[in-house]
């Protein structure tokens, strides 16, 4: 596994319960700014499933991913909202919800 996608997954599993990053701004904390779509793909990939939150990265606009690697964008909305997530629409209330 690359030590890109370790970046990733180290970062993302510090993201709390209750709380989303969009995958901008994972790439931003791992000093890969313009890799939000290799974020994507790591955690498209993600080999850790329970252990790896990946159900907290979303679009910058809260928007899900249809293609959430668990379920769909219908199960990464239901995780979200056990967890205490609101959302505006389809959308992740992103100025209340999304971690700096």
């Amino acid at each position: 596994m690359s030590d890109f996608f370790n970046a990733v997954y180290e970062y993302v599993k510090t993201v709390p319960r209750g709380r989303v990053v969009s995958y901008g701004d994972v790439a931003r904390a791992i000093g890969k700014p313009r890799a939000s779509r290799q974020v994507g793909w790591a955690l498209h990939s993600n080999p850790y499933y329970g252990v790896v939150p990946c159900h907290r990265v979303v679009f910058k606009d809260g928007s899900l991913a249809s293609g959430f690697a668990f379920g769909g964008s219908g199960v990464q909305r239901a995780m979200l909202e056990a967890e205490g997530v609101a959302f505006i629409g389809d959308k992740v209330d992103m100025k209340t919800y999304r971690w700096h």
